[in-house]
């Protein structure tokens, strides 16, 4: 079992990375959530429900993992996509095992498996690029499911963007075969090397988001200047309502004032 805490809402994992082992007798789907994931599940229900149905839901981002200290008094540990993706690789290569890449153009897969070769040598990959359109349509559909059974991988990586990538995967969880499968977007890119990540000490400075913003504007330009500032006032909102449900009562026996939480 996993160490999880509770963070405005969702149970999101307080263990090591390393916490997280590939089980051959059971499925897991690993997601990741941010300020940006927050906000944007607030008002997609689908979304909101992929990101609860989550057998693991790690922290990927500055804004998460520090509500949970200021609202929890609790540090997390900030796991990023592309951290989880190369600990499971390291996985996949000392036991042998099988991933599939789906999602993502053709040229960006090749580079993908291209590097995989060379690094993870013991891993054997196949990858599928679906068509670049908001919705599939049911041929295509099976084409996928089709595609990613017949492999039938250890791991599915799915990199479509959010919120696509998780409500798919949650819609489709029964008919696929995998032991885990994790939406991880812009790290097919990454890794792939065809965009590149900010370095060790952005992501130390928790930010990681400013050289990704000045190198993809008008793709992120939302989720900084408008997610990111939403998810501030969504923090004072829940935290405000924390101290309302509490009231101070007289403890004879501390003689002092203690907080006791009111049922709601």
């Amino acid at each position: 079992m996993f160490k999880i805490i509770n963070v405005m809402g969702y149970s999101i994992l307080k263990d090591k990375l390393t916490s997280i082992k590939i089980d051959k007798s059971k499925k897991q789907i690993i997601n990741t959530i941010n300020s940006h994931s927050y906000i944007t599940a607030k008002n997609d229900k689908k979304f909101r429900e992929a990101l609860d149905a989550s057998d693991v839901l790690i922290p990927d981002g500055s804004g998460i993992t520090l509500a949970s200290k200021f609202l929890n008094a609790n540090n997390l540990d900030k796991i990023a996509g592309y951290d989880l993706h190369q600990h499971l690789l390291q996985e996949l290569n000392d036991n042998f095992s099988k991933c599939f890449y789906m999602g993502s153009s053709p040229s960006t897969l090749n580079k993908i498996c291209e590097r995989l070769s060379i690094e993870f040598p013991n891993i054997k990959v196949e990858s599928y690029s679906p068509p670049f359109k908001a919705e599939f349509t049911d041929e295509e559909n099976s084409e996928i499911i089709s595609r990613i059974n017949e492999f039938n991988p250890n791991v599915l990586f799915i990199g479509m963007t959010a919120p696509k990538q998780e409500k798919w995967l949650q819609a489709n969880r029964e008919e696929l075969n995998f032991n885990i499968a994790s939406s991880i977007g812009a790290v097919f890119d990454f890794y792939a090397g065809t965009v590149q990540r900010p370095s060790e000490f952005w992501v130390n400075a928790h930010l990681e988001w400013l050289p990704r913003l000045f190198s993809e504007p008008k793709r992120l330009w939302r989720r900084n200047f408008v997610s990111t500032p939403l998810f501030i006032f969504e923090f004072f909102l829940y935290k405000l309502a924390i101290k309302k449900s509490k009231i101070l009562t007289y403890s004879p026996s501390n003689h002092d004032f203690v907080e006791q939480t009111v049922s709601r």
